[in-house]
């Protein structure tokens, strides 16, 4: 059967038509549910404000930070605050593997792999970053580092968001590594020097390495 132009009007009309039934309403009334826009006046409290301060002291579940030493990179000694001089942490190798990880993730863009502050996109044109192996880097102790990563400095942006805690501390020990490694003094290779030299023991030989 073929439609004649009314007849297709027609039916065009009742599609249309079907959107204004009982399923339009409800839609509708969900999309015009009584609420709150952002910002909207109220004339419900005192200060006419819909968006409620937050109460004094609140915290959001999973963000309350203690840890004044793992959080700010700060020690309490004798009844003030110093830049930490220690890790909150026993740092061990796998720390180190993680911070170098985070490392080139996050700094060497700027720092350069080796930490001397020619990274790829200084090298593109952007400011020079500082090298940590000035002395007044290779002398601060841990704690700074945290701050500059939390709070940044100069054409640096804060961190804190992008890299969680525990890998803002592996980061700094990582950077402490590539400052020592381009210092490195006599007896740190005799240190090196003894440990390649070092007989395999008996539990530590290739044999026994999956015995456990």
């Amino acid at each position: 059967m073929t439609l004649r132009p009314l007849h297709l009007i027609f039916c065009a009309g009742l599609l249309v038509t079907a959107g204004c039934g009982p399923l339009f309403d409800i839609r509708k009334a969900m999309y015009d549910q009584p609420k709150y826009e952002p910002l909207e006046v109220t004339d419900f409290f005192g200060d006419r404000r819909s968006a409620r301060p937050l109460i004094d002291g609140t915290v959001a579940q999973g963000h309350i930070q203690l840890d004044d030493h793992l959080y700010l990179g700060l020690e309490e000694e004798d009844g003030d605050f110093r830049q930490a001089q220690t890790y909150p942490f026993p740092i061990t190798a796998d720390d180190l593997n993680r911070g170098e990880e985070m490392y080139n993730i996050h700094c060497s863009v700027c720092h350069g792999k080796s930490g001397h502050g020619n990274g790829m996109v200084v090298r593109r044109g952007y400011k020079e970053a500082p090298s940590y192996h000035r002395d007044v880097l290779r002398n601060a102790p841990p704690g700074y580092f945290i701050g500059v990563i939390n709070n940044g400095f100069g054409q640096m942006a804060s961190y804190s968001h992008q890299i969680p805690v525990e890998d803002r501390w592996r980061i700094v020990a990582y950077i402490q590594t590539l400052q020592r490694s381009q210092f490195a003094n006599v007896e740190d290779l005799e240190a090196i020097q003894v440990f390649i030299e070092e007989p395999i023991t008996e539990h530590s030989s290739p044999e026994h390495a999956n015995e456990h």
